[in-house]
């Protein structure tokens, strides 16, 4: 079984924020024992005394906001952000981290909330079709922190498995997400930590955290289709999502670029399925 452990970053209803982002990471079942142990390594070195009370969520970590963070210097704090997301970096080739950054002003009348969940569910679900391309024949369950969103996501999951994304009914996902707690799951937690990551690089223009864990989005034929930026007003935008998909335009193994664009090619026909 492959597990899209996913949370969130930014608000979709913060005025004087521009972006709203969905992120995580996919990695197989057995690998979710090592993410586990090493966050919890890293805990104990916060809190030797009691690990289990430590709670990796980035923008309190960042912001220095409660126990133990506020005890912590600027740079230690963001030292520990930067180690949750090494581990990352250190993991499997064959964990993948998936994000989707909504330009909320781009989609004025529409949730972004939705238009994130949507996007990951149908990048996840064509990730699976790619393997199972390859041999793995493993389907796959999405992991959410219990958060506001959940309501929304319940539904919209019920939607996908019987009317459909824009991109087709999802056929490689086992059950309709799960819900756990942020501070009971170092995955979800690793989850939140991408999610933040990518949403400094495109809300504040800060790239520290996210250079960490690029080279981890998935990827195949030369883009990188585990990451999508959607916005509608810089069609020469220079991230790595933007980029990879105008340098493959013309190739197989294309997703949306924007909101406007629809591509069901991604290693053959969903359709056809």
């Amino acid at each position: 079984m492959h597990l899209l452990y996913l949370d969130d970053a930014g608000s979709a209803l913060n005025a004087d924020e521009e972006y709203f982002v969905i992120g995580g990471l996919s990695v197989y079942e057995a690998q979710a024992h090592w993410f586990t142990q090493e966050l919890d390594r890293l805990a104990g070195t916060v809190s030797p005394g009691s690990p289990d009370s430590v709670t990796f969520r980035a923008s309190e970590i960042f912001c220095r906001r409660g126990d133990p963070w506020r005890r912590m210097s600027r740079e230690e704090a963001h030292g520990i952000v930067r180690a949750v997301l090494d581990v990352l970096q250190r993991a499997y080739g064959s964990a993948r981290a998936f994000a989707c950054a909504i330009h909320k002003p781009s989609c004025p009348g529409r949730d972004p909330v939705e238009v994130a969940f949507e996007d990951l569910c149908s990048r996840f679900d064509r990730y699976l079709f790619r393997l199972r391309g390859e041999g793995d024949r493993q389907r796959g369950i999405i992991v959410l922190d219990d958060s506001a969103h959940q309501t929304t996501f319940r539904r919209m999951s019920r939607e996908f498995r019987t009317l459909g994304t824009r991109w087709g009914v999802l056929r490689n996902l086992a059950e309709t997400p799960l819900f756990v707690e942020l501070r009971a799951s170092r995955l979800v937690q690793l989850a939140n930590h991408i999610a933040y990551a990518v949403f400094r690089r495109y809300n504040s223009g800060d790239t520290n955290y996210f250079d960490a864990i690029a080279s981890k989005f998935d990827s195949y034929d030369g883009v990188v289709h585990g990451l999508a930026h959607k916005q509608t007003v810089d069609p020469d935008c220079m991230c790595i999502a933007c980029l990879s998909r105008r340098s493959g335009q013309g190739r197989e193994n294309q997703m949306p670029l924007d909101f406007g664009q629809e591509d069901d090619r991604w290693g053959g026909s969903r359709r056809s399925e």
